[in-house]
This record gives C-alpha cells, structure tokens and sequence, in this order.
C-alpha cells in the first residue's frame, strides 16, 4: 500500500476529531453557552452541511491547486477554525469557529477519499478508502472519549486544544512527509451533477444519505440517550465511545475488504440490512450492559462497513467519473449526518432521546430501497458491477 495513503489517513483523523467529538460534548457546551441540547447538536448541523455543500465546490474552484499544498493551506485554515472555537466567549463564536472548520475540513476529506484510490492498484481501491474511512472513524477511538474525559475534568475547551496541537503536528507531517501530487482538470459543478442523471447513481447517493441519517439520530445524542435509559455518566460514556470507536475502525477496515472479495453490492446490501436491526434494537439492550455494549460493537462495525462498499461500487459504475463521484458521495455522507443530527435535536426536544432509535432506522429501512434500487439491474445485462 502507498505509503501516502496513511498520510491521507492521518488528516482525515484530525478532522474527524472535529465533527464527531461535539456529539459527547453536547451536555457541557449547552450549559456552558446557556442554551438547550438541540441548539447544542445543531454545532453538528451546521458543520455537516457545511461538508456536504462545500466539498464539489471547492473541489472544482481548486482543482488547479497541486494536491499536497493545498492540503497544506487546507491544515492551516483548519487550524484557525479550531482556534476560533477553542476562544469563543458566546454560543455565535463558537458557532463561527464550526464554519471555518467545516469550510476547510470539507476539502481536506475530499481530497483524501479523491486521492487514496488512485494511489493504489485497482484491486485495492476498496482497501485504500477503507483506510482513509478508517482515518475517520479511528478518531472515535481517542477523540471521542478522550474527549469526554478532558471535557469532564477540564471543560469542554480542552478536546480543541488537543486538536489545535494534533492539527499543528499534522501539517509539519504532512509537509517533510507526504509526496507531490499533481492536480487534476477542472470538473465543472455542472457537469458533477449531470452524473446523477443515471438513475443506479442517484439511488447509490441517496442509499448513503439514507443510512447516515438513520445513523446520526441516535449517534449524535448517544451521551443523553445513556444519561436517560441507563443513567450513566461520565468515565462510564467514554467507555461505550471507547468501544463503539474500537469497532468503527474494524468496521472501515472490514467493509472495504469485504467489497474487494465478495462484491460491493453485497457487502452493501447485507450490511444495511443487519444496520437496520442493530438500530432498532438498541433500545432493547438497555437492560444489561453486556449486552448493550454487544450492541454497540454491531452498530459500530456497520455505521463504517457500509461506506467503503457504496463508494466502491460508485467507482466500478462510473470509472470515467470516479472522482466526482467520490466527492457527491462525500456530500451525500455528510447531508446525511447534518439532517440525522437535525431531526435527532427535534426529536429530543418535542419527545424523548428512546424515540431516535426507532426514527433512525426507519431511515436506515428507507436505504435499503433504494440500495436495491441502486444495486439490482431489471435488465441484466452483461457488465455487471460484483
């Protein structure tokens, strides 16, 4: 494997740190700021959309930007961002220091999952995304409750800190460490969106958006929905983080694997079908902590094994249009995890955090659909994507 690649994956931990780590943080930013826990998830919302809307753009407004100083100037802004939030005096700031963030991370994870498959052979590309993915949800192993530890024991701020340090270890990284790579033609955002024209596309886009929006309703409000089914707080909530984080990083590993041997669609569709009963359940395990903690490990490993496989297939479907089919499924991801974290802070404002399970996977339900939609052909015909 390329040794860029792991560069790749390197960034997308830091800036997975970022959008993920606010999710364990909600309770003490809400009291710190003086505003509710939806208003709190919307720091999510925000960053999110933010990914989802600003990663073909400025894919498109950059692409003549060689790759590895662009990662460079990306790190940087990336880096004010954090600094922003880490000083932010008001909710506004605070909120401000999300946009910078998102604005620049949105690029740098783009340029990531655009670049990893082309560093390798072709029967590695699922591989190379999964380590990239990998990138993202192993932030979840020492950001999240690291985290929630540093923020139970020294405020909120801390876990930016941290990050402010990680982001500044990352850009001298990247600068002695990772290798040039030249840019690629310029994309027009017309012609980005015109791929979605073919129907299998569009649905394989939608099944993403799906699926990370049944999984963000009850993810990004994991920490209440402990406090209030199962009482647990503190050292307890960085444990179930630890070992969801620990089973996420299997899960991108696994997941691109799995589609380099027995197919995407199948990895895909198999695994969206064992998501939609994990989520479900989730409720139901409440009872016991082994057995909740069992439930965890399920949900953790298939939130990240689905990915790979859809971008996977995306790049066997259209390899003409790999590149931009990676970034729509970039923005497709991350309007899944704005609009879950969105309907997520309703749901625990009008009802209580128990219903986000069940909303979750009726998403989760509604992706199966269209992955099939996506994934079977009526025709049959003789090229078919494994």
């Amino acid at each position: 494997m390329d040794k860029r690649v792991y560069f790749l994956m390197i960034v997308s931990f830091v800036i997975g740190m970022v959008e993920l780590i606010i999710s364990g943080l909600l309770d003490l930013i809400a009291e710190d700021m003086n505003v509710t826990l939806g208003q709190a998830g919307f720091l999510i919302t925000i960053f999110s959309l933010i990914f989802a809307i600003a990663s073909p753009i400025l894919l498109f407004l950059t692409s003549n930007i060689e790759r590895k100083r662009l990662t460079l100037i990306s790190l940087c802004i990336f880096l004010i961002g954090n600094i922003v939030t880490l000083f932010s005096p008001t909710y506004s700031i605070l909120f401000l220091g999300r946009v910078i963030s998102a604005t620049s991370g949105a690029l740098l994870i783009i340029l990531c999952l655009v670049m990893a498959p082309t560093l390798v052979r072709p029967q590695y590309r699922g591989r190379a995304i999964g380590i990239v993915s990998m990138g993202v949800s192993g932030s979840l192993v020492l950001g999240v409750p690291i985290g929630l530890v540093l923020g139970n024991t020294f405020g909120w701020r801390a876990p930016f800190l941290m990050i402010t340090i990680l982001t500044i270890l990352s850009i001298i990284g990247v600068y002695y460490l990772m290798d040039r790579v030249a840019p690629k033609p310029a994309i027009g955002l017309k012609e980005q969106l015109q791929t979605l024209k073919q129907k299998k596309i569009l649905f394989a886009q939608t099944t993403t958006f799906l699926y990370m929006t049944g999984h963000t309703v009850l993810y990004a409000y994991l920490v209440p929905f402990l406090n209030e089914t199962m009482g647990i707080q503190g050292t307890l909530v960085s444990i179930v983080f630890f070992v969801f984080g620990v089973a996420a990083v299997s899960g991108g590993g696994i997941g691109g694997t799995l589609a380099d041997l027995y197919g995407s669609r199948r990895t895909a569709v198999i695994g969206i079908i064992l998501f939609v009963i994990t989520v479900f359940s989730i409720p139901y395990t409440t009872f016991a902590l082994p057995v909740f903690l069992g439930g965890v490990i399920i949900w953790g490993i298939l939130s990240w094994a689905i990915t790979p496989a859809v971008q996977s297939y995306l790049i066997q479907k259209s390899p003409q249009n790999a590149d931009i089919q990676q970034s729509l499924n970039n923005s497709a991801l991350h309007f899944g995890i704005a609009f879950g974290s969105f309907i997520g802070g309703i749901i625990i404002e009008r009802t209580t955090v128990e219903d986000n399970a069940m909303v979750g996977s009726l998403f989760i339900l509604l992706s199966l659909g269209t992955a099939f939609a996506a994934f079977i052909s009526k025709s049959r015909t003789k090229a078919q994507v494994p």
